[in-house]
């Protein structure tokens, strides 16, 4: 796109059709230039595609990491899926938590949800350790046997499952809570400003932030 100054208003030509506009002020040169995702971009075809791309990622990284363990230790298979299951469901809300969280601004929703990740990497896992050391003095307290993370009986049960699903869920939502107050704080619209303000590439950008960072600090 040309862009050049005639007496004191900017005109600029489309390549695509040659027809010139006029632009009398920078918000408009920035709206004929848009920078960053629009409203939309995370769950539109694009981004769906993408989501899909990190879900098969993640899953082929957790059955690598299963058939890595050594095989004298090895989870049996219903104890490996009952262990995965809880951080997969809790990982799915707090994505599609920070998805949702994304959109409800006029903002570029894709600094907003690397702005999340980054803090519920951080941050949220604080919060996240601390519950459970709190929830499982608790039931160390109590005795409630069946809630204790990672023990399912003999033989595993589903019940004992669900229990430590539902808790560790209400945890994620805690986290997300804690990670939605600190976003209030002033400041964060500063930092999202020049988070991603170095890509051009609106799809670039989602890519990277629904993608490649997540699998890297994962």
């Amino acid at each position: 796109m040309d862009m050049y100054g005639y007496s004191g208003v900017f005109l600029v030509k489309r390549f695509l059709d040659n027809s010139p506009f006029e632009v009398t002020n920078m918000s408009d040169i920035n709206k004929a230039n848009p920078h960053g995702c629009d409203n939309g971009a995370l769950t539109d075809r694009f981004g769906v595609l993408i989501q899909g791309l990190l879900a098969i990622v993640a899953f082929s990284t957790l059955m690598l990491k299963r058939f890595r363990e050594p095989a004298g230790i090895r989870r049996p298979w219903r104890i490996w899926f009952f262990d995965t299951s809880k951080q997969a469901i809790g990982a799915l809300f707090i994505h599609f938590a920070n998805v949702f969280l994304s959109t409800l601004t006029k903002e570029d929703p894709c600094s907003l949800y690397l702005m999340n990740f980054l803090l519920d990497a951080t941050l949220g896992m604080l919060v996240i350790w601390l519950a459970v050391k709190l929830v499982s003095k608790l039931v160390e307290y109590k005795q409630w046997t069946l809630l204790m993370f990672g023990e399912y009986g003999d033989p595993p049960q589903a019940a004992a499952w669900l229990g430590q699903c539902g808790i560790y869920l209400l945890i994620m939502v805690l986290e997300k809570g804690v990670i939605s107050l600190v976003l209030l704080v002033p400041g964060w619209s500063k930092l999202q400003e020049v988070l991603l303000s170095y890509i051009a590439n609106p799809q670039l950008e989602l890519v990277l932030v629904m993608l490649i960072v997540p699998f890297i600090v994962n």
